[in-house]
């Protein structure tokens, strides 16, 4: 209050003081502090369902202030202590969601493990709980951190079995399948993950050629340190489940990358050449084999014509000795006839009978030889066959000569005709 209040030093009603009579017109000065406690001590037995103070007090001014308010104050401290027992009892529930599972620890010991729902537990520092996601897929990243330019050159060097350097990039995806595990056992869950992944693929690639590692083997070892990731994993009690190892990247390491891409342009070369030369073999060794049957096959062929002319000209000579023996004199007349048919049917000569008394008037040569020419075929098949000696067929007739009749030679030769 301030000193030139005209209520100082008791002065005016106290009871209205008392009371705090709040119509006052006159509301100058603070609040009394003893009033102020007594409304609060009246709101918490309220509150709590305690009895309300009269209005009135007896005039005694001294010690009837102190009583009141000390007694108001031990209510209102076990009202307090009421309630903060029960939010401190009300902080021991939790949720655990579907994908995950919560750990109960009491004095930083497991206690339970608790499944998906609404739960209870005593409240800290008693007992405290760990939720743990069992879904979530976590990533480590081994040579590389969030990019293949970003390297780790420490973690990426390998050595391979033919004593080459490779650098490989990898990353392992996993995820959580036992909670007491991961929490009790592994103190760096993380770093557990990416020792042991490059524990595994440093075995791996040791066990492995440059080429293999860089070209057709990449598929295989990361199928390979899956497996034995997982088994590191699993003697260390770890509660980790490997879901994945995806090969990033695998390489030579860079000081190296150009006298290696020259090898390896050689080595594409040198199989560039080779397929060249297994196609030009695949189509130069068929045909030479065809061309070596044909060969064999007209050779045979030839073989079997000549033994069977050969054969077909002892029969023919067998029957013409048989015909010969039996008529010597005919047969050796035949045999000329023939034998001089072949020899004369060669030749451009013509012969004319001239004893026959017949006159030639006109001989068309040329066509007498283009006859002769087309019959050569008939009598050399006549000749090859194994039958017996064919009749000579006649010479082309003479053309048709009108006579004269004033050649009494002709016209005689006509009536008596030519025997």
């Amino acid at each position: 209050m301030s000193l030139n209040d005209p209520r100082w030093g008791n002065q005016g009603n106290d009871d209205d003081r008392r009371n705090g009579d709040r119509n006052r017109g006159d509301n100058q000065g603070p609040p009394d502090l003893e009033d102020v406690w007594r409304d609060f001590n009246q709101k918490l037995s309220g509150m709590l369902g305690g009895k309300k103070s009269g209005g009135g007090h007896s005039g005694g001014n001294g010690p009837q202030m102190p009583n009141f308010g000390s007694r108001k104050l031990g209510g209102g401290i076990g009202a307090l202590l009421v309630l903060l027992l029960v939010l401190w009892l009300a902080s021991g529930f939790y949720t655990v969601d579907a994908n995950q599972r919560g750990v109960v620890l009491r004095f930083g010991a497991h206690v339970t493990t608790t499944d998906p729902g609404l739960h209870w537990r005593l409240p800290a520092p008693i007992e405290k709980h760990e939720l743990v996601d069992l879904s979530g897929v976590r990533t480590v990243e081994i040579g590389y951190r969030s990019s293949d330019q970003n390297q780790v050159l420490r973690e990426a060097l390998m050595l391979t079995e033919d004593e080459n350097i490779v650098n490989i990039q990898f990353a392992i995806q996993y995820i959580l399948k036992d909670p007491e595990e991961y929490l009790f056992n592994n103190r760096f869950p993380d770093d557990a993950v990416s020792q042991a992944a490059e524990t595994g693929m440093r075995e791996i690639v040791g066990k492995s050629t440059m080429d293999f590692v860089l070209y057709e083997g990449r598929e295989d070892i990361a199928l390979a340190a899956h497996e034995l990731i997982q088994e590191i994993l699993d003697d260390y009690q770890a509660g980790i489940l490997v879901s994945r190892v995806t090969m990033q990247n695998a390489q030579p390491p860079e000081p190296v990358q150009a006298a290696f891409n020259d090898a390896v342009k050689a080595r594409q070369d040198r199989e560039r050449l080779r397929n060249e030369g297994e196609a030009y073999r695949n189509d130069i060794v068929p045909r030479a084999r065809g061309a070596a049957a044909r060969l064999l096959e007209e050779a045979s062929g030839y073989g079997e014509r000549v033994i069977a002319n050969a054969e077909g000209d002892a029969a023919r000579f067998s029957l013409v000795l048989e015909e010969y023996a039996k008529a010597p004199e005919v047969t050796r007349e035949r045999m000329y006839l023939d034998t001089m048919q072949q020899v004369m049917s060669g030749t451009s000569k013509v012969l004319i009978d001239a004893q026959s008394g017949g006159n030639l008037l006109l001989m068309p040569l040329d066509k007498l030889m283009g006859q002769s020419a087309s019959s050569d075929d008939e009598k050399s098949e006549r000749s090859s066959s194994t039958s017996s000696v064919a009749d000579t067929p006649p010479l082309p007739a003479s053309p048709a000569v009108p006579l004269d009749p004033r050649d009494r030679g002709a016209m005689r030769n006509r009536t008596l005709g030519v025997r």
